[in-house]
Formats: structure tokens, C-alpha cells, sequence
């Protein structure tokens, strides 16, 4: 991690801490997770009794800004007037996509040319990647955009994990993260005693790897233990694209086709055509509205061979089209 030499905000900036973070919130910014990463800074400088970080928040326009949840927060200034940072963490949130205009992303490089370690949490690493700066690094997002961001940005190296430190670059997946993400950085530039104390007294009682996943585990997640059951499911969620047969599925795991139906009736209620075609639709859904893919690529990326059939199953699924779910988001 390239994170411990102390830097200075332009001059102006009235901060006398060690380290200097600038947040940019982005409208419908996730409150849980800037709070997260904030608080984390915050309690550091309590349990060290000394200043060692310092913080200012920006917004696109230099007017308050309204998180996913409602509510407003006061930023310090406009983007425009962020010169220099030594670390820029960007929060996303809600179809952060909209936010992409060249404004923001000429403002994220220019930081990132004058050499400030650049980071984005919950749905901002699309921000950054969108402007380049993730290019031949590896980076996370929140699960729910990853299907997105794959299809959007096939060349960089994304994970499903909880976080990611690759050099320069931080992105976090969201949520309490964030807050992970922040201890492993407290540990690094203030040593590991600090981060520990911090943690303990957000009453966080494991500080997290990066490399943890970032979903419940599938059993949990649905409330089910049949390991056979559990199994066909995490090979539907693999294979959206190109879905398999239920004979293949079942072969698969080492049961006959009836014994596969009848397990998916026992436990979900539905045949498993019924649950997989489920799964390929609200990937759909997330493409929709997380991208501006045209609806006949996000049918064939979630394994519809013609945009009629895709919208066809759609509206009896979700009772519009894909192209009024598209406009009921704009």
C-alpha cells in the first residue's frame, strides 16, 4: 500500500492533521457507507488524542447534498474548488452512472495527475473507471453493480470482494466496508493498536479482510441447507449467460431431473426453469438500470436469444418492458 507518506491540501484548506482526505459526495451518495469511512477517521483521532486525520467534503456543485436516504449534508465546496489532495475518496450510491459527465471525471483526473491516491466507495469505482483510473488495477464495487461493471469494463480486473488496495487505488464495495477498508488503512499509517481501539469502539469485533467475499453465504441467504439443492443454485448464478439444461444441472450434482424438481418444490416453491429464468431477470433488471446497454445486448448477457423473447418474459415477470423499466429509472 502506497498510503503513509503525509501530505497537505491546497493551501486554504485549514487543516493541521497528518493525513487529508477529500470526500466527494455524489447525490444519492450511501449514507451507511461515507459514515463508515468518516466516523473510522474521526474515533482515530479520538483514541490517539492528537489531529492525525483531517476531512473535507465536496459535491459536484458546491450546493448541499441529499444521500440515497434523504439526508441533506452540507459539503465545504464545489469540486471545482478541490486543487490538490493527497487522498480523494469518491461515495457512491444510487445510479451513480448519471453522474459521469466529463465535468466529474476531468475533475478525477486531474487530482489523480497531481498525485493523490484515489478511491471510491459502494458504486463510485464506476466513476473512476468511467475516467480511466482504474485501468491495470484491481478494484471491487458493490455486488449488486458487479454485473454491470463486467460487462461495461471487460478489461479491468474486478472481484466480488469486500474491498481493494492496489497501489494508489482504494475501492470498497459500500456499506460497513468501508469501515474495514478504513481500519486496514489506520493500521498501516497508525499502527495496528490504533485500529483495533478504533474498531472497538464502533463495537466492530473483527476487523475484516479484503479478500472476504461480500455476500451472505448462499445457505444463509436462503435459508436452506440441502448441500445438493445449494449446489445447482450457485451453478445457476454462474452461468447467466449461457444457462444450462435442468438435465445438466441435475447431472451435474449427481441427481436425476425429477429429483432436482422435486427439491426445488419442497424447498422454493417453484419448478427450477421457474427460479433460473427469476435469476436471469433480475440480472437483467440490475443491467437496465445500472448501464446504458442496449436491451438486445443486456438479453443476450443474461442468455435471451432475441430481444423479443427477453421482453416477452420481462413484462409477464415484472409487468412492464424492458424499455418502460429503462424510462421508469431516468
Amino acid at each position: 500500500m502506497v498510503l503513509n507518506a503525509p501530505a497537505k491540501f491546497e493551501k486554504g484548506a485549514g487543516l493541521e492533521a497528518d493525513h487529508r482526505i477529500a470526500f466527494i459526495l455524489v447525490p444519492d451518495f450511501s449514507m451507511i457507507a461515507f459514515s463508515s469511512a468518516v466516523e473510522t477517521l474521526r474515533l482515530a483521532n479520538r483514541v490517539s488524542a492528537q489531529p492525525i486525520y483531517g476531512w473535507r467534503c465536496y459535491s459536484p456543485d458546491g450546493q448541499s447534498v441529499k444521500a440515497s436516504n434523504g439526508i441533506v449534508v452540507e459539503v465545504d465546496g464545489s469540486i471545482a474548488e478541490l486543487q490538490k489532495a493527497p487522498m480523494v475518496l469518491v461515495c457512491g450510491g444510487v445510479e451513480v452512472q448519471r453522474f459521469a459527465d466529463r465535468a466529474m471525471l476531468d475533475k478525477l483526473r486531474r487530482l489523480a495527475a497531481h498525485g493523490a491516491t484515489m478511491g471510491g466507495i459502494c458504486t463510485a469505482p464506476y466513476l473512476l473507471a468511467k475516467a480511466g483510473l482504474l485501468d491495470n488495477c484491481r478494484c471491487t464495487i458493490h455486488w449488486e453493480n458487479l454485473s454491470g461493471f463486467q460487462e461495461e469494463f471487460p478489461d479491468i480486473d474486478i472481484t466480488s470482494e469486500l474491498f481493494e488496495i492496489d497501489r494508489n487505488r482504494l475501492t470498497c464495495a459500500g456499506g460497513t466496508a468501508a469501515l474495514d477498508m478504513m481500519l486496514t488503512i489506520i493500521a498501516d499509517q497508525c499502527g495496528y493498536g490504533v485500529s483495533v481501539l478504533v474498531a472497538d469502539m464502533v463495537m466492530h469485533h473483527r476487523i475484516r479482510d479484503g479478500h472476504e467475499g461480500q455476500r451472505m453465504d448462499l445457505r444463509v441467504r436462503l435459508g436452506i441447507s440441502n448441500p445438493k439443492l445449494l449446489s445447482v443454485i450457485e451453478i445457476m448464478e454462474n452461468n447467466l449467460e449461457s444457462p444450462m439444461s435442468c438435465a445438466d444441472l441435475a447431472k451435474d450434482v449427481g441427481l436425476s431431473t425429477r429429483q432436482l424438481e422435486r427439491l426445488f418444490h419442497k424447498y422454493l416453491k417453484r419448478p427450477p426453469t421457474r427460479y433460473y429464468l427469476g435469476l436471469r431477470l433480475e440480472r437483467a433488471r440490475f443491467l437496465l438500470s445500472q448501464t446504458s446497454m442496449p436491451v438486445l445486448t443486456v438479453a443476450l448477457a443474461c442468455g435471451f436469444v432475441s430481444a423479443s423473447h427477453f421482453s416477452k418474459c420481462y413484462r409477464e415477470y415484472f409487468d412492464r418492458t424492458p424499455s418502460e423499466e429503462r424510462m421508469a429509472r431516468v
